[in-house]
């Protein structure tokens, strides 16, 4: 119970925030829990009762009245609603009230109503509303009459949740002679009893009630509101009164209706609402056309297209987006005129709607298509296809990466990128050694594509490549060998760290030190790159080779932590610079070792890279026993984080790391 008492707390706190207005913020601040949670809960409640009738202060008392929702019963309702006439603590008994179930709460509220006045009373009413109270209808319809009008007002929201026959009664002879101030909420009132009656299912009550207040003297948004549910109410029979908001001059009636649009089922809704939509005026036909989108209905489908083929640009593309929810391959042959007009913004949109445009008949509409097009209709058939990632089309656009017309190569290219396959990867490559400088960036964003998918099966046709006169070319296969990997790729790349060209070895020095993000557990490349850490003539070079040396170590699953404290000892002598000892700090700071710590420690005493070292020390030892480390070495290092560290935060977690150590 007390699980499902929680939600209605949730609700009650809400209430009580929307009420605040009205019913007095009170001025205490809910202090902490005044009530061992641990008691069971009729001795939790017992004690609850007891703040509530003592002399505690105001704001244990609010905290208790919290905390009654969830665990209060009938037995705390009369401490309750003693304090309903408090002017600070009122809301907080009300919160506990509104929860309470039972007819003990209910009562308690309803006798409040003839003893408290003003703010307070308005606060009783909202809390008679919450619960629904069917037995405060009497009292209700009195306080209708009240001269305060947020009084009147909140017992007409009130009879409105309430609901009933003799709610609606009251409430519809009110409506014409209340007071403008009041008048809306009994509006408001009415709306809210319609709406119980469609839940009811009394649909002509309803329709009853929404009419009543459409034709009232109430303002603009009582009239919509009423309007919409008047709609919604009459199901098909309700597809006149929408037609006619949809026709209305009036912004906010011609809004309802958008609205209602979306909202009114029914194949006579999609009918009415495009045939309206083709006589609009061009700025409204796109609103509508989004409605017709949002209902999702094929059976609008004529209509659109027919809007999507000509008339201003605006609603065309409104159209076009309206087909992905709904079109299907009948909408292609428009599409495909639309996407090789003039206006760059129109023939994207057409392009954007092809590209996805519902149903697997589209694929198959295009693959016949594209066998037989030709120009500019190809060209966008082949980026249709790549970005559908229709399979299919696949040979056709093999065929076309030789065509003649530049814009239906460029595509066909970079769909190949998107479809192809290792099979591919030769006629690119054989296309890369006879194209132009602009044609190579789309080339090589190909070959990388493909290769990262196929792997090592596209190498073969790449080596030649690497090896050729092109230094362009050959930059650009050691980019697709680096995506394909694999053993005959690293050697590649491994030979062309000596190519004669210096622009070709940068890049081969590059693509190596960057192979063990690529490929972590490809020990092939470790030895290569230790061997140019060594060697390098350019201090670039040397840099990217002990990154990527440190980078394997520090990412391989390969190795033994024992193997790689090893490797960095290999490397150590070759480490001088600042920003290379910070590499070897971040590997170290993986390797959970005493050797590791000990090696952290002397970077510790360097002042260029005394922080990064203290951090990994914390990192690795900081948060308890670490094996095969002691806890003197422990110790050890965490006094000397303290100690070096220059960061306020590191120092802090390496003493009370070192506080830990028992």
């Amino acid at each position: 119970m007390h699980k499902i008492r929680s939600f209605a707390l949730c609700v009650a706190l809400a209430a009580a925030v929307a009420c605040s207005m009205a019913a007095g913020r009170p001025k205490v601040a809910p202090a902490t829990p005044v009530v061992d949670a641990d008691l069971p809960p009729a001795e939790r409640e017992r004690k609850l009762i007891a703040v509530l009738t003592s002399d505690a202060p105001p704001a244990d008392k609010a905290i208790t009245c919290k905390q009654l929702a969830i665990y209060g019963g009938k037995d705390a309702v009369p401490a309750l609603a003693a304090l309903l006439p408090d002017k600070e603590l009122s809301s907080w008994a009300r919160i506990a009230l509104e929860a309470i179930p039972g007819p003990a709460a209910d009562e308690a509220l309803r006798q409040a109503m003839g003893k408290v006045q003003g703010r307070l009373l308005i606060g009783v009413i909202n809390s008679l509303a919450m619960r629904r109270d069917a037995k405060a209808t009497d009292a209700l319809v009195a306080k209708l009459k009240d001269p305060d009008a947020d009084i009147a007002s909140a017992a007409a929201a009130a009879l409105g949740r309430i609901g009933g026959a003799p709610a609606v009664k009251a409430l519809e002879q009110s409506l014409p002679g209340a007071p403008p101030a009041v008048r809306t909420t009994v509006a408001e009132g009415l709306v809210l009893c319609a709406e119980q009656a469609v839940a009811a299912g009394n649909r002509d009550e309803a329709v009853r009630l929404y009419d009543l207040v459409r034709k009232a003297d109430v303002p603009k948004q009582r009239i919509l509101e009423a309007t919409r549910g008047a709609i919604l109410a009459r199901q098909a029979a309700g597809v006149p009164l929408l037609v006619e908001q949809l026709k209305s001059t009036d912004n906010a009636l011609f809004g309802i209706g958008l609205r209602t649009a979306r909202e009114l089922p029914g194949p006579e809704a999609t009918d009415a609402i495009a045939a309206e939509m083709r006589q609009a005026a061009s700025d409204r036909q796109a609103l509508m056309l989004m409605a017709l989108a949002d209902r999702g209905d094929a059976k609008a489908l004529p209509a659109v297209l027919g809007v999507a083929k000509s008339g201003p640009t605006h609603v065309r593309i409104a159209a076009m987006a309206a087909l992905q929810r709904f079109g299907n391959a009948s909408c292609v042959p428009a599409l495909l005129e639309a996407a090789a007009e003039a206006d760059a913004d129109l023939s994207q949109a057409a392009r954007n709607t092809l590209a996805n445009l519902p149903g697997q008949d589209v694929d198959a509409d295009l693959v016949t298509r594209l066998s037989q097009s030709t120009g500019k209709g190809r060209q966008v058939l082949i980026e249709v296809a790549g970005q559908r990632r229709v399979a299919a089309a696949l040979p056709v656009i093999a065929t076309c990466v030789t065509d003649a017309d530049a814009g239906v190569r460029g595509a066909a290219i970079e769909a190949l990128g998107s479809l192809g396959d290792a099979k591919q990867v030769g006629d690119l490559a054989g296309m890369l050694r006879k194209a132009d400088a602009k044609e190579q960036p789309a080339l090589e964003k190909a070959l990388m594509s493909i290769c990262g998918r196929s792997g090592a099966a596209c190498v073969a046709p790449l080596l030649p490549l690497a090896q050729g006169g092109d230094n362009a070319v050959r930059v650009i296969a050691l980019h697709a060998l680096a995506c394909a990997g694999g053993p005959a790729a690293l050697d590649a790349v491994k030979a062309a760290v000596n190519d004669k060209d210096e622009t070709v070895q940068d890049e081969a020095v590059r693509t190596m030190s960057s192979w063990p993000s690529r490929w972590p557990d490809d020990a092939g490349v470790v030895e290569p790159l230790l061997a140019l850490a060594k060697s390098a003539k350019k201090v670039p070079h040397h840099v990217l080779a002990i990154r990527g040396y440190l980078e394997y170590v520090q990412g391989t699953k390969k190795l033994s932590d024992d193997a790689k404290l090893a490797k960095v000892k290999d490397v150590l002598p070759l480490v001088t610079r600042p920003e290379e000892k910070r590499l070897a700090i971040s590997a170290l700071g993986t390797i959970a070792t005493n050797g590791s710590l000990e090696m952290l420690i002397t970077f510790a005493a360097d002042a260029a890279t005394a922080d990064e070292a203290c951090t990994a020390i914390v990192n690795m030892v900081g948060k308890g026993d670490v094996k095969g480390i002691s806890k003197d070495e422990r110790k050890k290092a965490l006094q000397t984080a303290a100690e070096k560290s220059k960061s306020a935060g590191t120092k802090k977690r390496a003493d009370d790391a070192l506080k830990g150590i028992k």
